[in-house]
């Protein structure tokens, strides 16, 4: 009796094990499939891939779509450089297709449109293709804005044009300072011209009362 129990406990742990296996295998291949389509649905899926983003905004400014194109794939944030034509283009009188140029070679895309529109919008529209090659030309591109908006707010005779020369020669200086040592002068402030060490001092002879 006891050993006919036993056979059908065997036999129903068989059928169980048996059926499980049926269940589980629909279901490992179903997570299989998605683990190999996930990652593609990720790169393919809409404008969340940046590159389809910066054509996408290039092409509705204007830009043709080489020029889109060459510029997106060769930008290190497609996104940053369609923002910084965008923003150019809506904000000034630069045509896109010309601060294409400049947004692709910059390397801070966003600090360079808010150099460019805060110039332009400070000063004459006949200056804004200026604006473009200045701020270009800047290191710090928003500190050189800052630089001609601040000098044109308080000096009222002081052209554009000027504002722009005085700014970015200043900046120039500033960022390209010699790295070269002066021959008189060593790293730390040392000095290899002169001896700070004081000389010794000759030992006084007594004087021997009565002997002059």
């Amino acid at each position: 009796m006891l050993q006919s129990k036993k056979m059908d406990s065997r036999g129903k742990n068989k059928l169980g094990g048996s059926a499980f296996r049926i269940l589980t295998a629909p279901v490992l291949a179903v997570a299989g499939c998605l683990t190999i389509i996930l990652p593609s649905m990720a790169v393919t899926a809409s404008y969340s891939n940046d590159y389809r983003v910066c054509a996408a905004r290039l092409l509705s400014v204007g830009v043709t779509a080489q020029a889109a194109s060459q510029g997106c794939a060769t930008a290190l944030r497609p996104r940053d450089l369609a923002s910084c034509v965008v923003k150019i283009e809506k904000q000034t009188q630069i045509a896109a297709a010309d601060a294409l140029s400049s947004c692709g070679q910059a390397r801070r895309p966003n600090d360079l449109a808010s150099c460019v529109v805060g110039i332009s919008q400070n000063t004459e529209e006949a200056i804004n293709p200026t604006a473009l090659t200045y701020c270009g030309r800047s290191l710090l591109p928003v500190t050189f804005a800052q630089c001609v908006v601040g000098l044109r707010s308080e000096i009222k005779e002081l052209t554009p044009a000027q504002a722009l020369d005085t700014c970015i020669d200043a900046s120039e200086s500033v960022s390209g300072i010699s790295s070269s040592t002066p021959p008189s002068k060593l790293p730390g402030g040392l000095n290899p011209i002169f001896n700070t060490t004081p000389l010794p001092t000759q030992p006084s002879v007594p004087v021997q009362p009565g002997t002059r």
